[in-house]
């Protein structure tokens, strides 16, 4: 059977977990579909979600069509949570971005477009609520392709000779085809599909079940089965805690499979040693339930425990690492802890945050021995002020907090650092060079080894 790992990615308030719960529904893995309002969906199971209306967490849920085994990763649609949206997409065969019919393409919708373009995620547009006053399939058709990709084409036109032909206009190869033959072959469009080269774009409501048996029809057929080495890879996308505090390493198998038992070598986080350590549980999350596994085979998504030093974007045996994330925190805030309480103690317990949300950057300011953080908005404040209540029991606050700006320089110029520590003194210079932007920090060295040693020139 042919395996994917899907994404599903909107706006929020877009209609995402509705339109999640009628894909499980209409694939006959619960018996009736779960309302936000009615705080009973599959996927949101934390209290934080179902009080809100809002998915906070990535989880994952398993189902079948009979001919494709998917995996479907659901992500937040909140701003403030969009880093961990942006860490599932390295472990995506590919997505369905959703689309309020009523709202169309709206901003945030654009940042997650950009997102999967970045990761090259192959990419189903599903149009939702169009049940709804205002939703007119014409003027979304216009918005997307003026504000997503002049390849979008609606699949669920019944007038498949109009379909075919401006599905030809995406492509050269395609288009001389169609020329010859009249018609675009199927596998032909597949493989446009998977180069990102044509999105394919359904309509319906999630509410109503309404389009989602052709969705799924249209993964169904035009997914491409992926082939995987024999040699163990592994992705790592999130680190988590389960109820009883137990770290999880969540992964999905890229090469060979993944065994209990397996020893692991990788270079933990902050570290430039290699360790080994040994796989004590392998869990298949589906919704708030797993099931154990004493083997994960390539193509599956599972969370590992006995791993005590990974971390998200990691690869590991001939897995490369991720790309290094597009989205950065933009404020920086202060947390005020009760009068009693030991800072060093908890920052212990906040470092644990970090794992599972790297983009918090916990940092400790020695001389006010005070815990800062660096946060993406108040709506994930409020969240982590929750969690750490919940899962510490402490009462914390944050203060106004601040922009974080950033600098760089313009041309070439020298740096020099003078170092005086225990009666030792050192002097370091670096010429710095500007590149080109968004091209993040590169350090290099053209000092001789016979000049200065390795040891010390890694210190640097």
């Amino acid at each position: 059977m042919k395996k994917q790992v899907i994404g599903i990615l909107a706006h929020v308030d877009a209609g995402k977990t509705t339109l999640t719960e009628a894909l499980l529904y209409k694939a006959g893995k619960i018996k009736k579909p779960g309302r936000v309002d009615h705080r009973n969906t599959y996927l949101d199971t934390h209290e934080l979600e179902r009080e809100r209306g809002i998915t906070i967490f990535s989880k994952q849920a398993l189902f079948s069509t009979g001919e494709l085994e998917i995996t479907l990763l659901d992500t937040p649609g909140h701003v403030d949570f969009s880093a961990e949206t942006e860490r599932t997409l390295a472990v995506l065969d590919c997505a369905i971005l959703v689309i309020s019919g009523s709202e169309g393409v709206q901003a945030h919708t654009e940042t997650l477009w950009k997102l999967l373009e970045r990761y090259h995620v192959p990419t189903y547009i599903f149009v939702t609520k169009m049940d709804l006053a205002g939703a007119d399939r014409q003027s979304v058709m216009e918005d997307l392709t003026a504000h997503i990709s002049h390849a979008c084409v609606d699949f669920c036109d019944p007038d498949i000779s109009a379909r075919d032909e401006k599905i030809a206009v995406c492509g050269e190869e395609v288009f001389e085809r169609f020329l010859e033959e009249g018609k675009v072959d199927s596998s032909l469009i597949t493989r446009m599909i998977s180069r990102r080269q044509l999105f394919p774009v359904c309509f319906g409501s999630g509410l109503k079940t309404e389009g989602v048996e052709e969705l799924l029809g249209i993964l169904t057929k035009y997914t491409e089965e992926k082939t995987y080495p024999d040699e163990f890879a592994a992705q790592v996308y999130k680190i988590g805690r389960d109820t009883s505090g137990n770290r999880l390493t969540y992964l999905k198998v890229t090469g060979g499979s993944l065994k209990m038992r397996q020893s692991i070598n990788y270079i933990p986080m902050g570290s430039d040693e290699e360790c080994s350590e040994k796989i004590t549980a392998i869990r298949r999350y589906s919704g708030a339930k797993f099931e154990p596994a004493d083997e994960i085979f390539a193509g599956d998504v599972c969370a590992a425990a006995g791993l005590s030093g990974t971390y998200a974007g990691q690869g590991l045996g001939g897995a490369s690492s991720a790309l290094q994330p597009s989205l950065v925190p933009v404020l920086h805030y202060r947390i005020t802890l009760p009068k009693d309480a030991d800072p060093k103690k908890l920052l212990v317990k906040f470092k644990e945050l970090e794992e599972e949300e790297p983009l918090l950057h916990i940092l400790w300011n020695e001389r006010y021995s005070e815990i800062h953080a660096q946060i993406m908005g108040a709506v994930q404040t409020e969240i982590l002020i929750a969690l750490v209540k919940e899962r510490f029991g402490i009462d914390v606050t944050f203060d106004d907090g601040r922009i974080l700006y950033k600098e760089s320089i313009t041309k070439t110029m020298e740096g020099v650092g003078h170092f005086e520590p225990l009666r030792h003194y050192a002097e370091v210079h670096l010429l710095l060079e500007p590149l080109e932007r968004g091209e993040g920090l590169v350090f290099g060295t053209t000092c001789s080894e016979n000049f200065l040693e390795k040891n010390w020139q890694r210190l640097i």
